[in-house]
């Protein structure tokens, strides 16, 4: 009886579970049709993936979009000067001494001005910045980003790509996502139309309408054919730049990525031949021995 009482469970269990799957399933459409943003694009980066590795030109490059265009709303309080030239790094120099020392840092972090006090004087000065340094926040305190900013204080970046679903894909897709509001889309002033924002649109279009993808957000398109020159002659497109300061976001999102996976390649690698050491010492040891 206790067996036949088990398996009446376990059956109910499972149909159980089938009618679930099958209403998640039948529901995903509704979900779809509700609204929400477009699947994100994928921009095939060189780190995807156990064995990938950053572009050092690309991270250049997209430091220098960050610096020229980002970096006048939003701040990345965890990341140092310093921190470029470390191994992996977009200045990184496997000549030089210690990345406090790289002239290429040293350089980028003079052309910023870092608040701090006179240490004879006691009295607030401005100073050119070292490798030392945080890089500065564009605002004094969130109260003023969120006020220069019509109320929505732009958010930190330091984490971003780890902060949210897709990482890098998910900062790609947002930057080339600003398209014309589709017709009958009612929208505030301060609201822009981004197909890839997520957001379920319904409230906002007349009843019967089709909702369209994506969702508003407070920040304005930040990008431009021709705004940064880029040194190495690469095509200065939104295209371009959206991939490139995605790129450079994830890496200072966690730039000691590579060393782990490494580290990880090589912990997996000496694993195996533990096995297989172990393995043979087995075999050799019980040979002609029954067990």
């Amino acid at each position: 009886m206790t067996l036949k009482t088990s398996m009446r469970s376990m059956k109910k269990t499972l149909v159980l579970i089938a009618v679930a799957t099958g209403l998640t399933l039948s529901a995903a459409p509704a979900l779809a049709s509700g609204g929400g943003g477009h699947p994100l694009r994928n921009g095939g980066f060189s780190f995807d993936g156990p064995f990938g590795t950053f572009n050092q030109g690309q991270l250049q490059r997209g430091y220098k979009v960050y610096r020229e265009v980002c970096a006048s709303c939003h701040s990345m309080n965890l990341m140092h000067f310093r921190t470029l030239a470390e191994p992996g790094g977009p200045f990184y120099d496997h000549e030089q001494d210690s990345p406090a020392e790289n002239r290429y840092v040293r350089a980028l972090a003079k052309e910023v001005q870092i608040a701090d006090i006179d240490t004879e004087t006691g009295e607030p000065v401005m100073r050119d910045g070292t490798p030392a340094d945080r890089f500065p926040n564009p605002y004094p305190n969130a109260t003023a980003a969120a006020a220069a900013n019509g109320g929505a204080a732009p958010p930190d970046l330091s984490v971003m790509a780890k902060a949210r679903h897709g990482g890098a894909n998910y900062i790609y897709s947002l930057l080339t996502g600003y398209k014309t509001p589709p017709a009958g889309l009612q929208m505030r002033p301060g609201q822009n139309y981004n197909e890839y924002m997520a957001g379920d649109l319904t409230p906002f279009v007349a009843d019967g309408a089709h909702v369209p993808p994506g969702g508003f957000i407070a920040m304005p398109n930040p990008l431009r054919n021709g705004q940064v020159t880029y040194d190495d002659g690469t095509a200065p497109t939104v295209e371009n730049y959206a991939k490139d300061v995605a790129a450079y976001i994830a890496w200072a999102s966690d730039p000691k990525q590579v060393a782990r996976k490494r580290a990880g390649v090589g912990a997996l690698i000496f694993l195996l031949l533990f096995a297989g050491v172990t393995y043979l010492s087995y075999r050799r040891i019980w040979k002609g021995v029954a067990h």
